[in-house]
């Protein structure tokens, strides 16, 4: 019987999203501390919900390669904002599919909100927004031969 690895999602107290990869007992795990993380991208008049998205893609990459060094990460989630990611102040995810070169995870809590992201409400009416994301995210060569070596 094969054992599928499995990434593990938890949103906790609205305040970190921690991100754990595990495959047998080894396991890496990684958190995004939203606090800090909203005040920079505040701070520097950045949109949170695309920023939050591409550090969402990091983290889960990273946490990955840890324990199982791969070539290509296959994502697929689905976003929901009240807003154009630009201006949304709140998001739902939903990961729908991961993949490692060719083997998939498991997949749990993989659905979360994310509320009050935005410090300024925009002063017009907001249109909803609702996509599915499928990214192909590759590892460069010289990061691949780093993980392989941390992994021996």
């Amino acid at each position: 019987m094969a054992v599928s690895p499995v990434l593990v999602i938890k949103l906790v107290e609205d305040s970190t999203l921690s991100v754990r990869a595990r495959l047998y007992d080894d396991f890496a795990e990684h958190e995004i501390v939203l606090n800090s993380v909203l005040t920079y991208w505040w701070a520097n008049n950045l949109p949170p919900a695309l920023k939050f998205l591409e550090l969402f893609d990091s983290v889960i990459k990273r946490t990955i390669n840890e324990i199982m060094p791969h070539k290509t990460l296959n994502l697929k989630y689905g976003v929901k904002a009240n807003d154009v990611l630009d201006n949304a102040s709140e998001i739902e995810v939903n990961l729908i599919s991961v993949s490692a070169d060719g083997v998939g995870f498991k997949i749990e809590n993989g659905l979360f909100s994310l509320r009050g992201i935005r410090n300024v409400e925009p002063d017009f009416e907001a249109k909803e927004f609702e996509t599915v994301y499928d990214h192909i995210i590759e590892t460069p060569d010289i990061v691949l031969k780093k993980y392989k070596e941390m992994k021996k």
